[in-house]
């Protein structure tokens, strides 16, 4: 992290399309297009659920409809035997590299790699035991929030405190794919941020870039995104996905938000004093000799900004002018610091 933009991770997940070679490729197109991170989900079909043509296990709506769940991990999961290579890779590339286990067995795994940073996915945030084992790493934790509701969420934030977690970031999104720009409720964040003091991320599974745009804006400081590449047509979730180019303009559009952003305190740059030259002053508006009485019919509240501030303006009524001022003439501080002579 650093406090001149999002860090921004781009998550591979299933775009490999089950070639080592394309996950590569997938890391250096983060690389070269601005992303602070990729990462990886470690999971095996049998870690995440049995072969069975059972109803239960058949997805019945949604992007992946059809599928029998142990036929979709078969298909979307990234091999074990890929991942110390692709750890190489990304540092030999300079980018941070990490993972989402979705069981203890992947967590042992990662740890032989080293992996930096443990991310909890939606469906696995209330999964205690596996959060137990995650932060007895004492590594930092992203929690995705997808699906919970607030008491899920405390349970499981104050779970990981108490089982060695010393850094946790919670991560808010919308657990839809893709997501429509209605399903958002962007004060989550700034929600989240309040109760729990931490860190906010935001994962955008829609295909708007202004609705990431919008999260930094509310606070988010992480950013999630699915990649692919360039001219990219096949993979599990590439209907939410950015390709190639497309991840440079999201990581300038999300600098952009945050840049605006600016101070945390209240600040005008320098440069707007020159505006204040179009502010309403006050102006004589006749002929005004001196020792005669300033009216509402003789000096007036106009545009520009040459003269006395308006709120001098009903001080002035009835005074006597210490001066002969001419029609169009801005009255000055010397008129007020004569005034106080008199009195």
């Amino acid at each position: 992290m650093n406090n001149k933009k999002p860090f921004f991770i781009g998550e591979i997940s299933a775009n490999h399309c089950g070639s080592f070679n394309h996950a590569k490729r997938l890391i250096n197109c983060a690389k070269i297009n601005g992303a602070d991170a990729v990462k990886l989900q470690t999971y095996t079909p049998d870690t995440m659920t049995i072969k069975s043509k059972k109803k239960y296990f058949k997805i019945k709506k949604g992007l992946w409809k059809g599928y029998q769940l142990w036929d979709l991990y078969n298909k979307a999961h990234t091999p074990i035997v890929w991942h110390k290579d692709l750890f190489k890779y990304a540092k030999k590339l300079g980018i941070k590299i990490f993972s989402t286990p979705f069981d203890e067995s992947s967590v042992d795994f990662l740890e032989k790699l080293n992996c930096p940073i443990y991310k909890v996915a939606s469906f696995e945030m209330t999964d205690l035991p596996l959060i137990k084992k995650i932060a007895k790493t004492k590594k930092p934790m992203i929690i995705s929030t997808g699906m919970a509701s607030l008491e899920e969420i405390e349970t499981t934030f104050d779970y990981a405190k108490r089982n060695g977690a010393r850094e946790i970031s919670l991560l808010y999104c919308v657990s839809n794919y893709p997501s429509k720009i209605e399903d958002f409720n962007l004060n989550n964040i700034q929600i989240l941020k309040d109760k729990f003091k931490c860190k906010i991320c935001f994962s955008d599974l829609s295909n708007n870039s202004k609705v990431a745009m919008a999260a930094v804006a509310a606070g988010a400081e992480i950013v999630e995104k699915h990649i692919a590449l360039d001219n990219q047509k096949k993979g599990l979730d590439i209907k939410f996905s950015l390709k190639g180019k497309q991840i440079k303009e999201f990581r300038q559009d999300i600098n952009l938000a945050y840049s605006l952003l600016g101070k945390n305190y209240f600040y005008r740059n320098s440069t707007e004093n020159k505006s204040k030259i179009f502010r309403r002053s006050i102006f004589a508006v006749k002929k005004i000799k001196k020792g005669e009485k300033f009216s509402f019919n003789n000096i007036r509240r106009i545009r520009p900004g040459f003269g006395l501030e308006p709120k001098y303006f009903n001080k002035l009524i009835n005074r006597k002018s210490p001066y002969n001022l001419s029609e169009g003439e801005p009255l000055k501080k010397s008129v007020l610091k004569k005034l106080k002579q008199k009195n």
